[in-house]
C-alpha cells in the first residue's frame, strides 16, 4: 500500500497509464501497488517529484 497527498497520487495514476502496477484505488490518499514493483516506483517517482519541484538557481 502507498499512501500519499492528492498530488502525488495522480502522478501515481498518470505513470500507471503505461506501467501497469496499480492494483487498487482506496481512497484519495491510498493506492495498492504490487509488491515486486514497489521499488522501481518509489525511484521513478522521486525522478518524477525532482522535475517539479521549484528550485532558485
Amino acid at each position: 500500500m502507498v499512501i500519499s497527498d492528492a498530488a502525488v497520487k495522480q502522478i501515481l495514476l498518470t505513470m500507471d497509464e503505461q506501467q501497469h502496477f496499480i492494483l487498487e484505488d482506496l481512497d484519495d490518499n491510498h493506492l495498492v501497488i504490487k509488491a515486486d514493483e514497489e521499488f522501481r516506483v518509489r525511484r521513478q517517482l522521486e525522478t518524477e517529484l525532482e522535475k517539479n519541484t521549484y528550485s532558485q538557481d
